[in-house]
């Protein structure tokens, strides 16, 4: 599987390459880091990801977009969004448009984690 990480904190892009480093999320091959959703669009459109982390707030393309941009190219992608939001409503659009996941920020390693595997299994 190939996971592409977009989030425009690179601590966070950081944090879950090092989670993914760590091999605890199976046979899963880092194939892009994106800051903002049009670079997200562009990566994908090159590396064809099979699972991305996707944030909502971002410079340039949100994540709402990027999620129906991407997903109307490559509709089996997996997306788990990872999000400081707690506006129940903009998740529930996420879900709405196709992605598969929520997990807020902050999270754990161990949630992460779990969450990717739960991704994966899907």
């Amino acid at each position: 599987m190939r996971l592409m990480v977009v989030d425009d904190s690179n601590l966070i892009r950081t944090r879950i390459s090092k989670v993914l480093g760590l091999g605890k999320v199976g046979s899963i091959a880092l194939v892009g880091l994106a800051k903002n959703g049009v670079e997200a669009v562009r990566i994908a459109k090159a590396t064809q990801p099979d699972v991305i982390t996707m944030d909502l707030t971002m410079p340039e393309m949100d994540g709402l977009p990027c999620i129906a941009t991407i997903l109307q190219m490559m509709p089996n992608t997996r997306i788990l969004v990872v999000s400081a939001l707690t506006d129940k409503t903009t998740a529930i659009q996420a879900l709405k448009l196709g992605a598969r996941g929520f997990l807020s920020k902050p999270f754990t390693d161990d949630e992460l984690q779990l969450a990717l595997l739960d991704l994966m299994d899907q």
